[in-house]
């Protein structure tokens, strides 16, 4: 797989002393505005179009809207877990092309954006490691996926796997607080909104270590 070059450095004199940004203010606004969707007759096209973004650029996660919807209309879990994928996948697609065939024009300024420049190297390293396996690392965590979906495109990784991997990483993680929120309500929202970070990682543990002991069992070392 070729490398890309790392997104360059701006110059110190092109960076003018400026008041940090509001962002957390911006990130609260866009998180109110993607919640409102769920007291509207267009929450499952909003549900779609917010999963597909989140994949490539947008940063607000598609959990947010998942939740409100399904507490909303708990029978209709499954149908909003689906959509949820299907949107996160399709999404993620987009990201892969944008990382093989837009990474000067759209793709770098995105990494940008996520202050993701700096552990380019480190990513590639990752994939060279990992291969597929650090997409679907980044489809059931709270890593930012977009950033995985254009390097995936960026490095040329196998498309094909890349599909199969993100529809299971991303359909295991919506489906699964779906289904939770299903059975136990708004008391599992209050738990999934506080764990969520820390579930995450106590699964993807479980996973490699279930990967190793296969591994160590069938050599017999």
């Amino acid at each position: 797989m070729t490398k890309p070059s790392p997104p360059s450095e701006p110059s110190d004199a092109a960076t003018p002393a400026v008041k940090p940004r509001p962002g957390w203010h911006l990130h609260r606004r866009l998180y109110d505005w993607v919640l409102h969707w769920a007291d509207t007759p267009y929450g499952a096209p909003a549900l779609f179009l917010l999963s597909f973004a989140e994949s490539s650029f947008f940063p607000i996660p598609p959990d947010v809207l998942l939740i409100a919807l399904v507490l909303g209309a708990r029978k209709r879990w499954f149908k909003f877990a689906a959509i949820c994928t299907a949107g996160s996948v399709i999404g993620g697609i987009a990201g892969y092309y944008i990382g093989i065939a837009l990474m000067d024009t759209v793709g770098r300024p995105i990494i940008d954006f996520y202050h993701a420049r700096e552990h380019w190297d480190k990513v590639h390293r990752l994939y060279t490691e990992y291969g597929v396996w650090i997409v679907f690392v980044a489809a059931f965590t709270p890593i930012p996926y977009k950033v995985f979906t254009i390097a995936s495109g960026a490095f040329e990784l196998n498309l094909p796997a890349f599909c199969v991997v993100s529809a299971v990483g991303r359909g295991a993680r919506f489906f699964i607080v779906a289904t939770l929120l299903y059975l136990f309500g708004p008391p599992m929202k209050r738990f999934i909104d506080k764990y969520f970070d820390w579930l995450a990682l106590a699964f993807v543990v479980l996973l490699v270590g279930g990967f190793v002991a296969i591994k160590f069992v069938s050599t017999g070392e």
